[in-house]
């Protein structure tokens, strides 16, 4: 018997380097996981010299957001018109839009697309075309038969 207890606190590894050594093996990937994630949340990846240490802070959001293109407002503006009410009075809608704002024309077509493409989702390929009419060159018609096609 005397022979295995000494056998036991002679054996290389059971002592407390190995319990520091465990506990090195857990915590050390935790620590240098969450020190790289603070590196990259601190440098500035805009390349703007004045922006805050963190890019994505809220200031930038709300200022992306409130700075729109205007056709991307437009559109959207549309889309939920073709929902409330019909793909009918959006096109009427877009094409006044267009008519009074005359930079707005080169993004018609995409525009009359977008609504082709949600009067299909909302009201189904036949339905969506017979509101179909000659605003952008036809593109909401396109934007319908690409969806359906």
């Amino acid at each position: 018997m005397k022979h295995s207890t000494t056998n036991q606190r002679t054996r290389p590894g059971r002592g407390p380097a190995r319990r520091i050594g465990r506990t090195l093996a857990l915590v050390l990937p935790v620590v240098l996981v969450l020190s790289g994630t603070l590196a990259v949340t601190r440098v500035n990846w805009s390349g703007n010299p004045s922006s805050s240490v963190l890019t994505a802070s809220s200031e930038d959001v709300s200022t992306r957001a409130v700075t729109r293109a205007p056709q991307e407002v437009l559109r959207d503006k549309l889309l939920l018109e073709l929902q409330e009410k019909n793909p009918g009075v959006a096109l009427t809608h877009l094409q006044e839009a267009v008519n009074e704002r005359p930079s707005l024309a080169k993004h018609c077509v995409a525009i009359a697309r977008a609504l082709g493409r949600a009067a299909v989702r909302a009201y189904g390929p036949t339905r969506a075309q017979s509101f179909a009419r000659p605003v952008c060159d036809t593109s909401f018609a396109s934007g319908v038969a690409a969806t359906h096609f």
